[in-house]
């Protein structure tokens, strides 16, 4: 266990006991109890280190937990000699304890009864006075006053503080003028920090095999368009909460977030992390400087999304030479009529969209469960295609691995190579596969059972999956068949990840490194098949749960989408019909990405991205005279109510609500549609714009794209952080990258 996380188990520890001891009252003698836990963590000075709760210009305030209902809420305080504050309470308990330094707290005896506003009468107990070093410690009542200060002389300081109730949810304490008796509120609006860690630390646990999650909080856009580092998982700020529960479903794993680098500490990375501790998250630092930090450091910068999933695409074809075709030998075969089958490893949405005409649709891990109902001839040759390149190679080489005796070949460059040699694309095609047959699925068997025992796939049944359960550290139970099939009745606690996307798209399903995760279906085929690919991609810890549930064992119930005790707040609404006869006085702002606003918004409504409302509503205001209350839309109002409070900080008095319903009520009503990026509040830089995304130069995004995807390779080398090895198709020798 390594600091962080002993540091982490026993702030939990401290936080438990003190959860228990307090039920029994807030009395000097419960205080005292708590205060010795409080003493025992401080002793621990090492848990500490300095340079993770650097001074700022007034210090700094550094959270190390808090409760989701902000209650017992500890912090690291940080102090240079000659830092005084000045008289105050607290309103709850307070204790505090020495790591490093020392902290004088000097205590108040209050001479007044409280009768007059404004007005608080102390003078010192020196009785009381304390100096606190590694392991002192000091507790308060609600309404008792002290300053503290860091005497000269001493060093920095760094202290815990530990409250009953969190700084920022304590609007009643007063700070005293001493020579006056005035009162006055006290640190309004506190500037919680986050520790930090340097980029040098997260590099050492990339390479090290630690459990934790590294999470990049800018826009996708930017994370796309700036780049970032090889495994750091996108999760915007903007869109925090309905995302991070299934990409970290444990509260207590390590998190590590990073952003631009050139926001300070109280940027959006600060941001996200009091997000997290707020949704019950207790183990989080910052990437000090960011994604700048990261490039000064020399390190490797990916731009794109999907990276490590897309570089591995590209080192499985260069370590098995994946049998390749072009689009206009395709097209030859397809004239003459040749005995072939094109499978689209896409999801049926995509294939829909744009496809390969005669082609099918069967998704990545269907290819092996399914390829007999297509080529039950093993002279039919079987094309495997995408929009691009990594799931033609994954599908091919899938069916390769599996022991198809057919000629299996990966379509180079999918669709988009089909559209730069002028071939004209399929659009609204929605042939697809259906029940598996008797033939399919006995080869299906067959191929899985010996994938498993060349791989050494780990199986589980139902105890083995309790076990896992039990230990501590993030588990992500995924079920990899296809969406209907998961709709129609599905394990309690398995979130859907279709085999074929989790293998294109793993940061979008498992944001924890290393993390141990378990498959499931119905038979263990597509499960086998996928497990066999993310144990390449250097996920070790990954078991197929071989279990055929009973029906009282399923549900349709979608898994949660938000930590426990967290609800979606309920903001004032309107309707569609209500916001159409008052747009000229109301300031619309479009919460969704920028892609959908520009192919259809409310008219007038401008483009914003959520976490940068405290800038843009000020600047959207100044711009649209009249207004008289602002109305947030997103998709179906889920993201506008998450912003609506922030809008409201932002919105200097003006009436905050969201659209019921949000843009698909307004769809529904039918009322007029204006399309285009007409009225930015920000770029469109919050989410990545596939190449047939554009409305123009598609071609050169498309080439540019698949130019980006093959010169991912030695980028991987160079980062050096990967730890693909691939298995190698029969007739080759082993090896790995």
């Amino acid at each position: 266990m390594n600091p962080y996380q002993e540091r982490a188990r026993a702030v939990r520890r401290l936080v438990d006991e003190a959860r228990r001891i307090e039920k029994t009252g807030v009395t000097t003698a419960s205080l005292d109890k708590i205060g010795g836990l409080l003493s025992s963590l401080a002793n621990r000075a090492d848990l500490f280190p300095q340079d993770e709760f650097p001074l700022g210009p007034d210090g700094g305030i550094y959270r190390l937990s808090e409760d989701p209902d902000h209650r017992f809420a500890l912090y690291a305080s940080a102090g240079a000699p000659g830092k005084k504050v000045p008289p105050h309470n607290h309103t709850t308990w307070a204790i505090i304890a020495g790591v490093h330094g020392a902290e004088r707290n000097v205590v108040y005896e209050r001479l007044d009864n409280g009768a007059r506003e404004g007005v608080v009468q102390l003078r010192e107990a020196p009785t009381k006075e304390k100096t606190l070093k590694r392991g002192d410690v000091i507790a308060y009542l609600p309404d008792d006053f002290h300053h503290i200060e860091t005497p000269a002389g001493s060093g920095n300081a760094l202290h815990l503080h530990f409250y009953g109730l969190s700084l920022e949810h304590l609007p009643d304490r007063v700070s005293v003028d001493m020579a006056t008796g005035a009162a006055k509120r006290f640190m309004a609006i506190p500037k919680i920090l986050t520790p930090l860690l340097t980029v040098q630390q997260v590099k050492t646990m990339l390479k090290s095999g630690e459990v934790f999650a590294f999470f990049d909080v800018r826009e996708e856009g930017e994370f796309s368009t700036q780049g970032h580092p090889l495994f750091a998982t996108p999760l915007p700020l903007s869109r925090l909460e309905p995302r991070v529960l299934a990409l970290l479903p444990d509260p207590h794993t390590r998190i590590v977030l990073m952003d631009s680098g050139e926001e300070g500490q109280l940027g959006r990375a600060g941001r996200a992390a009091a997000r997290l501790s707020k949704l019950g998250y207790t183990n989080v630092a910052v990437v000090k400087d960011g994604l700048k930090a990261w490039r000064d450091a020399g390190y490797e910068i990916f731009t794109g999304v999907n990276v490590p999933s897309k570089a591995f695409g590209e080192v499985v074809e260069h370590g098995n030479d994946t049998p390749r075709i072009d689009a206009a030998d395709v097209q030859k075969l397809l004239d003459s009529k040749a005995d072939m089958v094109i499978l689209d490893s896409r999801p049926l949405p995509e294939f829909t969209n744009m496809s390969i005409p005669g082609g099918v649709d069967c998704p990545g891990a269907e290819l092996v469960y399914r390829v007999k109902d297509f080529a039950p001839s093993p002279d039919t040759l079987v094309i495997v295609n995408c929009a691009g390149r990594t799931r033609s190679i994954i599908g091919a080489q899938s069916l390769i691995n599996a022991g198809l005796p057919n000629k299996v070949m990966a379509l180079k460059n999918g669709t988009m190579g089909w559209h730069l040699a002028g071939l004209k694309v399929a659009r609204g095609e929605t042939k697809s596969f259906g029940p598996q047959g008797p033939e399919a699925a006995k080869f299906a068997q067959a191929a899985a059972a010996n994938i498993a025992k060349k791989m050494n796939i780990k199986k589980i049944d139902k105890a083995g999956l309790a076990k896992l359960e039990a230990k501590e550290g993030p588990l992500y139970r995924l079920d990899v068949r296809d969406p209907a099939e998961y709709a129609q009745g599905h394990l309690k606690g398995f979130r859907h990840a279709a085999g074929g996307q989790l293998v294109q798209a793993t940061d979008q399903y498992v944001g924890a490194r290393n993390a141990t995760i378990v498959l499931h279906d119905n038979d263990g085929v597509r499960a086998t098949m996928t497990a066999h690919w993310l144990m390449q991609m250097g996920w070790n810890e990954v078991y197929v749960l071989s279990h055929k549930p009973v029906s009282t064992e399923l549900t349709t119930e979608a898994e949660a989408r938000y930590p426990k005790g967290f609800a979606v707040p309920t903001p004032k609404s309107v309707t569609a019909a209500e916001l159409h006869t008052s747009l000229a006085a109301t300031l619309v702002i479009d919460l969704d990405t920028s892609l959908r606003y520009r192919d259809g918004h409310v008219p007038g409504a401008w483009f914003a991205v959520r976490a940068n409302l405290a800038k843009t509503i000020p600047e959207m205001l100044a711009q649209q005279k009249g207004t008289t209350r602002i109305v947030l839309i997103s998709p179906d109002g889920e993201i506008a109510a998450l912003a609506a409070a922030e809008a409201k900080a932002a919105a200097g008095g003006l009436p905050v609500a969201i659209l019921a319903g949000g843009m698909q009520a307004w769809r529904d009503a039918k009322l007029a549609l204006e399309t285009g990026h007409v009225r930015m509040a920000d770029p469109p830089t919050d989410v990545w714009y596939r190449p047939y995304d554009f409305k123009e130069d598609v071609e050169a995004a498309m080439r540019q794209y698949l130019d980006w995807e093959v010169d991912l390779v030695p980028q991987v080398e160079r980062d050096g952080d990967a730890t693909f090895s691939v298995l190698k198709a029969a007739g080759r020798s082993g090896g790995g990258h």
